[in-house]
Parts: C-alpha cells; structure tokens; sequence
C-alpha cells in the first residue's frame, strides 16, 4: 500500500481470507470501524449476490455470514488503536493516520 509505505507505517497484515476472523473478531473491528455489520459487507461480491443480496438480516445473522465467508469482509481494512478505516478511498486512511 503506497499511503502506508509514503508515512512509514509499521503495518501487520492479516491474511483473513487464509486464517479466517472469528465472530468475536468481526464484532470488535465493527466497534473499531464504527459501522454496522451490513456495511462492512463487500456487495460486489459474486457470493453476495448469489446468497444474500435483498435478504434482510440481523447484526448477528450478517456477522455469522462474515466469518463463515470472509470473502464478504470489504477490505482493505486498517486498524490503528481503537479505530479502523476501510481504506478506500486512501483519504480515509491518511485520515487515521493523522
């Protein structure tokens, strides 16, 4: 990522789609993104629209959905302390950075 390589960022990746989050996990990024679970969902996803799209479920039914498919986790995500951004545009993560 150029924007975390322009500021010097010291940066973990989590390779979530290999070691997927636990549900616990989801819950705490959505507190840390301040955002509720449908909209952390990546909706150009094929798996979405195959399985989800126009469906109306819960926080929980949604955070179920995420860690049983990662691939719906809209990303990238990049946390720092206690918040977290979904770094599109890189404005929203030069953002966090400040």
């Amino acid at each position: 990522m150029c924007v975390l390589e322009e500021v010097g960022a010291n940066v973990q990746v989590i390779e979530y789609l290999l070691h997927p989050l636990t549900e616990e996990e989801i819950k705490s990024l959505l507190k840390k993104l301040d955002l509720p679970a449908k909209d952390l969902v990546r909706k150009s996803e094929p798996l979405f629209k195959e399985k989800y799209e126009g469906k109306k479920m819960s926080e929980a039914q949604w955070i179920k959905a995420m860690a049983k498919h990662p691939i719906l986790i809209e990303r990238p995500i990049v946390v720092k302390g206690n918040k977290a951004v979904i770094a599109r545009p890189a404005e929203k993560l030069k953002e966090l950075l400040k």
